[in-house]
């Protein structure tokens, strides 16, 4: 497949995962840069075309998991937690922002459950898939996209009762 066309076809879907996994454009595009470079240096040894989507994804969720451990072992307090510091007081925000809640609900969730969700709902991927991405057994998928649906549920129902008392 030209390297080209991989890119067009799934940039954004791999960008959007990226973003779900590391809560964070920049990272999220690193990710998916190191993504397509990975695949321009061994995309060629690919030998069922019609795994390339598979193939990404997964060598985007390894790649995030190899920066964390390196985070692990090298820390360090990013931009973003330096200016929430700083901050003196968040603007109120209107009800009207349910979508952005269920997102912040997502993002919360610890990754075990943020993950499958992520690959299920929003780049709308088989459990089959799911399982190859994630390297875990199609049952264990499942299982974790009920339980985190059912915890994102309880923390929207105790939202939303917050917002209406």
């Amino acid at each position: 497949m030209e390297f080209e066309v991989v890119v067009e076809t799934y940039y954004s879907s791999l960008f959007r995962f990226g973003i779900s996994l590391s809560g964070s454009e920049a990272d999220a595009s690193d990710l998916t840069q190191q993504t397509f470079f990975i695949w321009a240096s061994k995309g060629d040894q690919l030998r069922d075309p019609s795994k390339v989507k598979t193939w990404l994804f997964t060598t985007l969720y390894r790649e995030f998991l190899r920066s964390r451990r390196r985070e692990k072992n090298h820390p360090s307090e990013s931009f973003e937690e330096m200016t929430i510091e700083l901050a003196d007081e968040a603007p109120p925000v209107p009800l009207e922002m349910d979508g952005e809640k269920v997102v912040e609900v997502l993002k919360g969730l610890d990754l075990v459950y943020r993950e499958p969700l992520t690959l299920f709902y929003l780049e709308d991927l088989s459990y089959k898939e799911i399982a190859d991405i994630l390297e875990i057994p199609i049952g264990t998928v499942m299982s974790r996209l009920a339980r985190g649906k059912g915890i994102m549920r309880k923390r929207l129902e105790k939202y939303f009762a917050e917002v209406r008392a």
